[in-house]
Parts: structure tokens; sequence; C-alpha cells
């Protein structure tokens, strides 16, 4: 496991750790060596605590013991609760197009550069192994029925960005910035703000412009660097529980802005999925956002 490591840049520390398949920053304006190393420390076991929790990619873990549970109920604590609740709230409220049971379309899809796309039997052979609705659960249990995977990974990253946010805000009345990856978080509204860069996507390298936060979250979805190109066609690594195909003819990015770095994630993997539609889709949320077409 890597060490967490710390540098002073200008007005602030900045925090590094590597998590969620990521690198993960923790930016603190103060001068105090000390307090950012202690909450650089804090957040790396933060994130890597929700990890080893919610990763589908670990085989001993809460997420590996409900895929494995072959329709018996598995025991499950408050915080799972309350993650299940904000995924029936993103089901029911997207119409079914968020949908933490569609991990088991990676069994077909592969985002590794070798180009494949599926065949549609392959497709439909999945296809009834995929329902948020066939999942039964209360505060106590979830029981998943034999054959579904459950993949907390639609909002893992963006609910650890939250928690370490919090904390953040718990620890220290300093300024803090949560990047996890490109998703963000400030653990308190601040008077001057934080400069971010938006990249150009898939055109080219470095940043379009730059925006100031001043407080909430920030998320950002795209195809720049998950997808397949295939006989002309990009598909991106968002997958379409209802048609079990891979979204295409979006934009190459979308940064949207909110309260809490789920919510905002939630509306920027929202808008993709609806391909070609997706500004038409982001505009009608009321929110700001910027797009890389």
């Amino acid at each position: 496991m890597n060490t967490p490591r710390l540098s002073r840049q200008h007005d602030h520390f900045v925090g590094r750790f590597e998590a969620m398949a990521c690198e993960c920053q923790i930016l603190v304006r103060t001068a105090d060596a000390s307090l950012a190393s202690r909450l650089l420390d804090a957040a790396a076991l933060r994130t890597r605590a929700i990890e080893a929790k919610y990763s589908r990619y670990l085989p001993d873990n809460l997420c590996a013991r409900i895929n494995h549970s072959r329709g018996a109920p598995v025991p499950i604590d408050d915080e799972t609760c309350r993650l299940l609740s904000f995924a029936d709230t993103c089901y029911r409220l997207s119409g079914g197009l968020f949908d933490l049971t569609s991990g088991v379309l990676r069994q077909l899809w592969h985002f590794d550069g070798t180009g494949r796309v599926p065949q549609q039997t392959e497709i439909d052979a999945l296809l009834p192994r995929i329902g948020w609705e066939k999942l039964q659960w209360n505060r106590d249990w979830v029981v998943l029925p034999p054959g579904m995977e459950l993949d907390f990974g639609g909002i893992g990253k963006e609910y650890a960005v939250d928690c370490v946010a919090a904390l953040m805000a718990e620890l220290t009345s300093q300024p803090t910035l949560v990047n996890f990856g490109g998703d963000l978080a400030l653990s308190r509204p601040v008077s001057s703000p934080w400069r971010i860069g938006l990249s150009q996507g898939r055109r080219c390298n470095g940043p379009v412009h730059v925006i100031e936060v001043y407080q909430g979250a920030l998320a950002t979805s795209g195809d720049t660097e998950r997808f397949i190109d295939h006989q002309g066609r990009r598909y991106s690594h968002l997958l379409n529980p209802k048609t079990g195909w891979a979204t295409a003819g979006g934009p190459s990015q979308l940064t949207v802005a909110g309260g809490s770095c789920l919510q905002a994630g939630l509306l920027s993997t929202l808008s993709l999925l609806h391909g070609s539609d997706a500004e038409a889709y982001i505009q009608a949320q009321n929110v700001p956002y910027w797009l890389t077409p």
C-alpha cells in the first residue's frame, strides 16, 4: 500500500495517495505542516476503509459477500442501508437508467483497448440478471437473487469524496478541497475560491478554461480514458441497464456542479447515458455544467 505524500504549494499543502483506482488529493489552506499531515492521514484512512468495504475487486468484503450469497440474506450496517436508499432513489428518479445491478454487464464490455463489442445475443443472455427491483433489503439485511451482482462502483468514489470532505470539516476550520480523480468537494464554503482547471476531453491535453468554485462539489463523466472505438463509433464505459449497450453519441466530457459529489456525479452520469441528448438533459436540470463535445 502506498504511503501518503505531502507537499507545499503557495498558500496550501497538497496531500496525495492512491485509492479508488485514481490519485486522491487533499488540498488544505494552512501553513501548519503538522495539521496538513494529520488531515492527509485521516483522509487516506477513511477512503481506504470505504474501498475495502465496497470495492468489487476485493475477494472477501461486504460487496463480495453479497454477490456470492446465492440468494441468502446478508447482514448490512447503517452505512450500507443509507447507500442502498440513495441508490433506490436514483433508480426511481432516473426511470431505471441508474441501476447498481448493471455491473454484471462488465462481463461482456472490456474497456481494455481491444476494441471488441459484444454480440446482441450475449447481451440478451445477461439482461435477465439485471434489475434493481429484484433486490430485497431493509436496515438489517439485503437479499440478492442468484446470478445477479451489486456494484457500488457507480457511486463509490463520489460517496468517498463526500465522506472525506465531511471529515475534513469536522477536523479543521481550514478550507479543504477533496479531489479524487477529478471528482471533488469543498469541506466548507470559502470567500476566496478554489481555481479548478477543466481539460478539453479527448480533443487535446491541457485545461480548456479555469472555473472558480466557492462551495459544493463537481463531478466529471466522459469517454476520454475508458472507451471502445469500434467501426468508427466510440462507446463510453457507461452501460445502459435497459439495453445492455455502452453509451455512444454523447459529449467527450461533462462536468456538473452540485451540492454534493454524489448529486453532481449522478447528474453527470445520467446526462451521458442519454447519449446525443446529454446536453438537453443536463440543461433541464437547471444546474451549472461545462461540456466538451
